[in-house]
């Protein structure tokens, strides 16, 4: 890792609110494409998963989740939990922001990560209806669906989607959800 990234991680956790932002922008392009020192923040970046700050949380998780086509070691399929649990972050918007992200996870390059992603995916749709803002929750797992689709265009991500908005009772919803997919 050159010496602008190192700054660029160092100013996304202090300095003031738009030198924080704009090292975010700059480390979300940077890692829009594979990168060969992902496991040099790694570590870090799991441990900051669980930071006091919320918005550290949420910038560490979607760092991750950009970093996993930078994985050849596949930490990722172990460090995945870990990552999920950001998206049911106490701050609805960190959890929103993390969960936006999840999908970068699953068009890393090997099924496994898709496979995992889709299934924690699946789970929560089914399986979260008691969660605050689930209708937010779904949706933005269906627009995660959507992009993974668009990526792998993987036949068995829409129909996989198309049958979880068939489950939803609400035709509110399952209006909104099927616009997704159009």
């Amino acid at each position: 890792m050159d010496n602008q990234m190192k700054l660029e991680f160092e100013k996304s956790k202090s300095g003031n609110k738009d030198e924080r932002y704009e090292a975010y922008q700059y480390i979300l392009k940077v890692t829009d494409q594979k990168v060969d020192w992902a496991y040099e923040v790694w570590d870090q970046l799991l441990e900051d998963l669980t930071h006091k700050d919320n918005h550290q949380r949420s910038r560490s998780a979607q760092y991750l989740a950009n970093l996993a086509k930078s994985d050849p070691e596949l930490r990722m399929m172990k460090d995945f939990p870990k990552l999920w649990e950001v998206t049911k972050d106490e701050k609805f918007v960190t959890a929103r922001h993390s969960l936006q992200s999840i999908w970068k996870v699953g068009i890393a390059g090997k099924p496994p990560q898709k496979e995992i992603v889709m299934e924690y995916m699946v789970d929560r749709f089914q399986n979260g209806t008691e969660e605050k803002n689930f209708t937010l929750i779904r949706n933005d797992i269906l627009e995660n669906m959507k992009n993974l689709y668009s990526h792998l265009n993987d036949e068995v991500i829409k129909q996989t989607a198309l049958h979880l908005i068939d489950t939803v009772q609400d035709n509110k919803y399952r209006k909104k959800y099927t616009n997704i997919w159009k």
